[in-house]
């Protein structure tokens, strides 16, 4: 995240798997190997859930792979849209030519032909405050190239950009990683020069950044900031996956992302969790699960298994509070990743009679609509009750 020393985890594999992915991500690549994978995370009542990450580096500043590279990486792993935001004050690669405009110039055509939407950005890279500024839909890079970060700022205001404060904790700029918010943030926040800000940033949570989001109303985003090659930051086969901004825009277009971000509608899948206001969670939650059998009977002081199907890739990891009523249900449980699940259902005590609708509370620990807290939600079931006579 920002200019910073790098592990670089093994040089060797880094020029190895370098070299393989410019191969796959040349124009003129003509092999059908090529295969995406696509994100499971359902759409959501009136808006399309896109997996976005705004923040990625080339070498035109100070990463390590061609523009085209991250197309590719980006396709491959299921994204929807991403914006190359190279720094324009660091450019450590003497014998790459600066030019903010080149990175999106190199990589729009691929980037057309895969159908991932790319964004032109950049980062606007100064000290403390007020950090690391990214800029997304810019129309001239080169205009931000310039002494004071004030006028940086507004110049991307000027055009209309979306700006965004980079990791709020990264220990560089953040003393013990703690978020500090200074009275240049609250110039800008005031000016209506910061429209967004992220709340996770490579594998770092902020929750106090989350908590700050809320107060002030920004938008909250999660992006990889990847320097090297995807495969050496993210380990695939351990299941690791980079963290990404969803972003619920009315359609997939360049213009419906850019309203979709100025009006607040995002939320962050990182590792496990997904972070952001209920009103986007809810719907995910509630779009990714089905209920088999929404309908039991269940006899005396017997017990039925509710049956809950799970289609996104995403594992709900449900803690229940006090059930009131006549049913009694596990304590915790977890609705498994594109699995499904037996929710055992027993009546608490004594006997019960009828037909009743019961909606069964639980807590999803990693949908963290607060921070540090999780999402409350229901399963709603219809129970009939058949009593039986002692003998």
């Amino acid at each position: 995240m920002g200019i910073r020393i790098r592990d670089t985890r093994r040089w060797t594999k880094l020029v190895i798997v370098t070299f393989l992915l410019l191969i796959a991500g040349a124009a003129h690549q003509t092999c059908s190997a090529a295969a995406r994978t696509e994100i499971e995370i359902p759409d959501i009542p009136g808006y399309r859930t896109l997996k976005c990450d705004f923040h990625i580096h080339t070498v035109f500043s100070d990463g390590a792979v061609w523009p085209t590279v991250r197309v590719e990486e980006a396709w491959r792993e299921g994204l929807d849209a991403i914006a190359l935001t190279d720094h324009i004050e660091y450019r450590p690669h003497k014998d790459v030519r600066p030019d903010g405009e080149r990175p999106y110039e190199i990589a729009k055509q691929a980037a057309q032909g895969r159908g991932l939407i790319l964004i032109k950005g950049a980062e606007i890279t100064r000290n403390m405050p007020p950090g690391h500024i990214n800029a997304l839909f810019l129309k001239d890079v080169k205009l931000l190239d310039v002494n004071d970060w004030r006028d940086a700022i507004k110049a991307a205001n000027d055009q209309n950009a979306f700006l965004f404060w980079n990791h709020p904790g990264w220990i560089e700029q953040a003393p013990n990683e703690i978020p500090v918010w200074y009275a240049e943030h609250t110039e800008l926040f005031e000016k209506g020069w910061l429209q967004g800000i992220e709340v996770v940033n490579d594998s770092s949570y902020y929750p106090l950044v989350q908590k700050w989001a809320v107060e002030k109303n920004l938008t909250i985003l999660g992006d990889s900031d990847v320097h090297d090659p995807i495969a050496l930051s993210f380990d695939k086969e351990a299941g690791e996956h980079r963290p990404m901004t969803l972003v619920f825009a009315k359609d997939k277009t360049e213009q419906s992302i850019k309203e979709a971000l100025f009006a607040r509608r995002t939320a962050i899948y990182h590792k496990n969790f997904l972070i952001g206001k209920a009103d986007f969670l809810k719907p995910i939650f509630e779009q990714s699960i089905r209920i088999i059998n929404p309908n039991i009977t269940i006899k005396g002081k017997g017990e039925m298994n509710l049956i809950v199907n799970n289609h996104s890739q995403i594992d709900f990891e449900l803690v229940s509070g006090e059930t009131s009523g006549e049913i009694s249900v596990p304590r915790s449980v977890t609705l498994a990743a594109e699995k499904t699940v037996l929710l055992r259902i027993a009546v608490k005590k004594g006997t019960a009679d009828g037909t009743k609708d019961i909606r069964i509370p639980y807590r999803v620990r990693n949908l963290l609509a607060e921070p540090d807290k999780g999402l409350d939600v229901e399963l709603p079931v219809t129970v009939t009750f058949i009593a039986t006579e002692a003998k």
